[in-house]
């Protein structure tokens, strides 16, 4: 990301739209904002990130209020390039997560709005349900505190169940004792964001690929003396374009905390940049997997562990790891940003997290470079599953925000610089943590009404 701002003419093109039709699905495309003819804007409130949290806050916001003038703008040619279109496609159901905390709320709120938005839309998608697998008596009493949460946090139809039943689930599968979640399912969430986009645009809302933020400012001096400049005082500059709003919410993700830094930030977190790795199942054992099987998570770890993913196309990830990114998009080892990699290894709190988990951090990178390590560890569950099964597969890359004294950030951040004039009317999602995907409209409800508290929207 291009982080140095540069004054230019404003301009952009009013985008168009094309809807294509492919195998029942909708993909949304939207024209690059790249003339100079003036049109559009200003706006009451600008979205930075076309990612799935930033479009459904938009739309949420354009569902509370038809009148709103918005606008999402995105620094790819499309939406959910990144984390939204990296990610293994799971609907969780909100077992994991402490009672009484906010993500488990909104996991669970957010797993049942989830199901009637693609009902309503024609979303395809399946309930494959999901087994957390105890492979061994001493996994079991932390099996027994999971189904404990997963019965607080009211996960809907949720059993436990012993060995002999997994194989009603699972064949190919082996355990002592499991979880049961028959609503946990597999859905494209990249297409989901497309829709929310679409939602967008047939509310008036508009769409600007190809933005990618360079700053915020407030407008020139003669130019806020007009009605106009009173009431839209924002400019979001993006290189050789600028766009004028009263309000500002940013939801930029592996930016996020960049796109903090702009309007004059200051705090103690980072973003830092978690590589997962998937491996793929060869077709001709695909059939050995029904539905998702995870591991009993480890507590000593900040990760969920190695687990068995299907896709909506047939395929069969296996995974993730979990190793540092070299840079904040960086999919693969050969992707390198210095600029990125000096400033995640000088980050204090990355520092200390280092220091905290070496011994796993070693063990990741290990099952990244040799893949038959992680092969193992799968075949704890699927014995059948060999070497020769599996070839490489895809990656993606999640924004962990961190904090300087190396903890890792469960919660929500929201940052908001009330001292700086132009800092005072933008609204940072600093961090949207996991399940994002899955809670992103209750996330979107949350956002909403914490823009209203902020700026009365």
């Amino acid at each position: 990301m291009n982080i140095s701002p540069i004054r230019t003419v404003t301009t952009f093109l009013q985008r168009c739209r094309n809807v294509t039709r492919m195998s029942s699905c909708i993909h949304v495309r939207y024209a690059s904002t790249t003339s100079s003819d003036g049109g559009g804007g200003p706006y009451d409130i600008i979205v930075v990130g076309g990612g799935i949290v930033g479009t459904a806050t938009a739309r949420e916001l354009l569902l509370r209020n038809p009148d709103l003038r918005l606008a999402v703008v995105e620094k790819e040619n499309k939406l959910a390039v990144h984390q939204s279109g990296h990610n293994s496609g799971v609907i969780h159901a909100g077992i994991y997560y402490k009672p009484g905390s906010l993500k488990a709320k909104l996991c669970v709120e957010g797993l049942h709005l989830a199901y009637q938005f693609f009902d309503k839309e024609g979303i395809p998608y399946k309930k494959c349900g999901k087994l957390i697998v105890a492979v061994e008596d001493a996994e079991i009493p932390r099996l027994m505190d999971l189904y404990d949460r997963a019965l607080q946090n009211g996960v809907p139809d949720v059993e436990l169940i012993d060995g002999s039943r997994i194989k009603e689930f699972e064949p190919y599968c082996r355990g002592v004792k499991a979880i049961w979640s028959p609503h946990t399912g597999i859905v494209d969430w990249a297409l989901v964001t497309e829709y929310y986009g679409k939602n967008i645009k047939s509310m008036g809302g508009d769409i600007h690929l190809s933005f990618p933020v360079t700053g915020f400012e407030m407008a020139p001096e003669n130019k806020r003396m007009t009605e106009e400049g009173k009431k839209y005082p924002v400019v979001v500059k993006s290189n050789d374009k600028m766009l004028q709003c009263s309000y500002v919410l940013t939801c930029g993700g592996l930016h996020s905390d960049r796109l903090a830094n702009m309007s004059g930030y200051s705090g103690d977190k980072q973003i830092l940049p978690f590589r997962g790795e998937y491996l793929l199942l060869k077709p001709e054992k695909a059939h050995m997997i029904r539905g998702n099987i995870y591991p009993v998570p480890d507590p000593r770890f900040p990760f969920l562990g190695v687990h068995f993913t299907p896709r909506m196309n047939g395929d069969i990830w296996l995974g993730p790891n979990a190793v540092l990114s070299l840079k904040r998009e960086g999919y693969r080892w050969r992707d390198i940003n210095l600029h990125d990699l000096y400033e995640a290894i000088t980050f204090r709190g990355f520092q200390k997290l280092a220091l905290q988990y070496v011994s796993f951090g070693f063990k990741e990178v290990m099952r990244s470079i040799f893949p038959s390590l992680q092969v193992s560890i799968l075949r704890k569950f699927i014995p059948e599953i060999s070497r020769k099964d599996i070839t490489r597969g895809p990656a993606g890359v999640r924004a962990q925000a961190l904090s300087i004294d190396g903890s890792l950030v469960d919660d929500f951040v929201f940052q908001r610089e009330v001292n700086c004039e132009v800092g005072s009317r933008i609204l940072h999602c600093m961090n949207a943590p996991s399940p994002g995907a899955t809670s992103s409209l209750a996330i979107a409800k949350m956002i909403a009404d914490k823009l209203h508290e902020e700026f009365k929207l």
